[in-house]
This record gives C-alpha cells, sequence and structure tokens, in this order.
C-alpha cells in the first residue's frame, strides 16, 4: 500500500464555505484520501511513503474543467475575432479536416501539460480520435471524461456513431479508472432527431450520458425553431433525451421554460464564459439558472476560442460576468464560483462521488496551491484571495488520482520540451505554412 501524506498546509475541503482546517493533514492510501485533520491525527503517519511539506500552502480538490476540446491547441491563435458559424465553416472544420490522430495526440498532451501547470486535474473532452485522446489522458496522469464528436449531416455520421461505440467498450473505466465515457453528439442543428435517435439506443446499450452543445448562440435557436417549432432545449426534450444523463454545453440563450427543463432533468450544465464572449455569442443565464437549482460547472472551450485552459481565470471571468449582466454583486460570490470549478463541475460529469471534495472516501485529486506571494496578501478572506486573486502559476503541485503528477512546478508525467515541438511542428504543416 502506498501512503502519502500532506503537512501544514490550510486545507480548503469545498464541503462548505466554512469547512477549512488552517493548518492540517492529509493521508492518501493508493489513491484513496483515508484522513483528513489537524496536524498528527492520522495514525501511522511515521510509516509514510512520501510526505509533502506544504506549509503557506492551500490544499483544495484540483480544478474540473467541464468542456473543452483539448486538441485545439494546435489552433490557439489561427482563427481569432470572428462570428462562431464563420469561425467554424470556414477556419476550424477545414483545419481539423487535415488533423491525423497522431496530431491530436500531440494537441491533447499540450492541452494536458497546461492544465496540470494551471491546477485542473480532470477535463471533458469532445473531439475525434478519440483513441489517440484517450491515450495522452492515460499517459499524463490526468482525469478525464470523453466523448467521439458525432455531426449527424455529414457522410462521417455513422462511422462517428461506430467510433463512439469503440470509444466506450475500449476505454470507459480504463487508465485505472480515470477515464470515462459520454456520447457527443455536437448540437441539435448538426444532429438530426433520427440521428438522436441512434445516439440514444447507444447510451441505453452501454449504460452512458450525453454530452452535447445546446442554445449557444441566437442563429442556433432560430434555426431549430424555425425547423421543429421548438427552442433547442425543449425540442431535446420532446425527443426524450434528458431521459438520460446528459451534460449540456453552453446554454447561452434560453427563457424560462428551457432553464426550468435543464433544472429539473440536465445532469449539468457546461458554464464556457470566455469562449462565448470571444465568439460573442452572449451571456448564459447562470445566475437564473442556479436559483432554479441546475447544476452548473465551468469549461474553457476549446483555446481556439478562448484562448488557454486557465480554470482560474475562467472561474473568475464567469463571476464577474454574471454579476454584470444582472447589475448584482452579489451573485456567484467566491465560493460558489470555486464550488462550480470543483465538485460541481464533478457532478455535471457524473463524477460527484469520485472527485471534486477533500473527504475520506474521495479519489485523491488535489491541489497545492502558494499563498506567500504579494497578490496573496493579506489574508482577510482566504477563499476570495484564491478566487478573485490566485494565478495559474500559484499552483505548486498537483495530485491526481493519488499520484504526484507535478511537484514545485515540475510536470513529472510529460516531457515538455518534446510536447512543445511537436505542436509546433504539427501546427505549421496544418496550417499550410
Amino acid at each position: 500500500m502506498n501512503k502519502l501524506l500532506i503537512r501544514g498546509a490550510t486545507i480548503l475541503t469545498m464541503e462548505g464555505p466554512d469547512a477549512i482546517i488552517d493548518t492540517g493533514e492529509i493521508l492518501i492510501e493508493d489513491g484513496w484520501i483515508t484522513h483528513v485533520g489537524l496536524p498528527g491525527s492520522a495514525s501511522g503517519s511515521f510509516d509514510m511513503d512520501e510526505v509533502i511539506e506544504a506549509d503557506g500552502q492551500v490544499a483544495m480538490p484540483g480544478f474540473i474543467n467541464c468542456h473543452t476540446h483539448a486538441a485545439m491547441t494546435l489552433l490557439r491563435g489561427y482563427a481569432d475575432d470572428l462570428p462562431l458559424m464563420k469561425w467554424l465553416s470556414e477556419k476550424i472544420w477545414p483545419f481539423e479536416g487535415r488533423m491525423t490522430g497522431e496530431d491530436i495526440y500531440w494537441g491533447t498532451m499540450l492541452a494536458c501539460l497546461e492544465m496540470i501547470k494551471s491546477g485542473t486535474t480532470c477535463f471533458g473532452d469532445m473531439y475525434d480520435h478519440m483513441h489517440d485522446v484517450a491515450r495522452a489522458v492515460e499517459n499524463t496522469g490526468m482525469r478525464a471524461m470523453l466523448s467521439r464528436g458525432m455531426i449527424g449531416v455529414l457522410p462521417t455520421g455513422e462511422k462517428a456513431l461506430a467510433d463512439a461505440e469503440e470509444l466506450a467498450k475500449n476505454w470507459n473505466g480504463k487508465a485505472d479508472g480515470r477515464i470515462t465515457v459520454m456520447l457527443g453528439p455536437h448540437a441539435p442543428y448538426t444532429c438530426p432527431p433520427e440521428y438522436l435517435d441512434k445516439v440514444m439506443n447507444l447510451a441505453a446499450k452501454f449504460k452512458l450520458g450525453i454530452n452535447i452543445h445546446v442554445a449557444e448562440t441566437l442563429a442556433e435557436v432560430e434555426e431549430i425553431k424555425k425547423q421543429y417549432g421548438k427552442t433547442p432545449v425543449q425540442h431535446l426534450d420532446s425527443l426524450g433525451l434528458f431521459k438520460f444523463p446528459v451534460l449540456a454545453a453552453h446554454c447561452v440563450h434560453l427563457d424560462e421554460q428551457d432553464m426550468e427543463i435543464l433544472a429539473q432533468k440536465a445532469m449539468g450544465i457546461a458554464y464556457n464564459p470566455q469562449s462565448n464572449m470571444k465568439l460573442a455569442s452572449g451571456i448564459a443565464p447562470v445566475a437564473r439558472l442556479l436559483e432554479l437549482g441546475a447544476t452548473v460547472g465551468i469549461g474553457t472551450d476549446g483555446t481556439a476560442s478562448n484562448n488557454n485552459l486557465d480554470m482560474l481565470e475562467e472561474l473568475r471571468t464567469g463571476s464577474y460576468l454574471q454579476k454584470v449582466s444582472t447589475m448584482n454583486p452579489e451573485v456567484i460570490p467566491a465560493y460558489r464560483a470555486l464550488q462550480m470549478a470543483t465538485i460541481d463541475g464533478a457532478l455535471c460529469m457524473g463524477l460527484g462521488d469520485r472527485v471534486g471534495l477533500i473527504k475520506e472516501g474521495m479519489r485523491a485529486d488535489i491541489i497545492l496551491i502558494d499563498t506567500t506571494e504579494p497578490h496573496m496578501c493579506p489574508r482577510h478572506n482566504l477563499v476570495a484571495n484564491i478566487a478573485y486573486a490566485a494565478n495559474a502559476s500559484d499552483v505548486r503541485t498537483v495530485i491526481i488520482d493519488g499520484k504526484v503528477v507535478m511537484l514545485d512546478r515540475v510536470v513529472l508525467t510529460i516531457d515538455e520540451e518534446r510536447v512543445m515541438y511537436e505542436v509546433r511542428e504539427r501546427a505549421e504543416r496544418l496550417a499550410g505554412k
């Protein structure tokens, strides 16, 4: 049995706003959190395989990025400042059409490197060549929920369904349980009802959830209303999609009935504030969704529309955007923003029984954040300092599934120079430079 002790940190357990241990210790045994308490309270602490001295640091659950397209690191900065449909049809989709499985592997490796260095321990991904994405997740030690993106209106729609089935058979529960699989129909405007029927049949067969973009733009809403006489959410509900665990990404343009359906029936909503701002898609009504009891996590989306995978930056922007859009400074306070980026994100992806809290019986996905830098001083409010002042570079150590993957800013599972070399070379080729 491997034993790891984190000692001396302030522990932000995320079990509640006041569930903070000022100086404590966390015992991890074979990847499980088996003790959280005051110094010296862990039995057998004299017999550890590894001890991390964490004075001056905060231990908290790793960030959970609910929605991204990891391999789009290859497109970072390639197609900026365009509206969504022009961005997709004229730039993104042609570029992606030239990508190979190896390109996607290395793009995902870069995303994992970036996420680890900014404190993300788990991410939800929708893309192509998902076997190669899964290899990257397995090799880097990250945790991920993976979905094969499926566009039903393309000639490749049937192949995408077959690929999704293979992904479920080969990777669900693999990498020591760090990889889970959901089905990924792209959106209601690219997946007609007969195609979504096939997706739902597959979901029933393999007992899988469904990860789908919903109501991201006004153009999408108008198109679905014109075709089916309903909003995207009401259209999906009428098809029976919400009988399955659904993670709905974006959800920007919703009416009250849409929000009630999502609050009552969706497993979770992935809020992507910076991508929605950059593409001028709009502001998701998250404050109202939360009032209605919806579970909302935070996603960065891909780096072609953000342009980074920094969850601290994302949760901060997400909080501020709700405040200014509602003209209410009390909505999405600091703790709620951190909650959305941790345990609520885990719930959105069906992982709330495993990660998102520092609690006995959970898997040990934990980050250590340095609080000794000038921008973290003074400490009137620890939670506010993390949510509103901390930087990605303050994340010193990252533990995923009980294994140290970054120690004192050195990533132990990835050759950084090799990854960046591979991505630079491949991005130039794909862009035709």
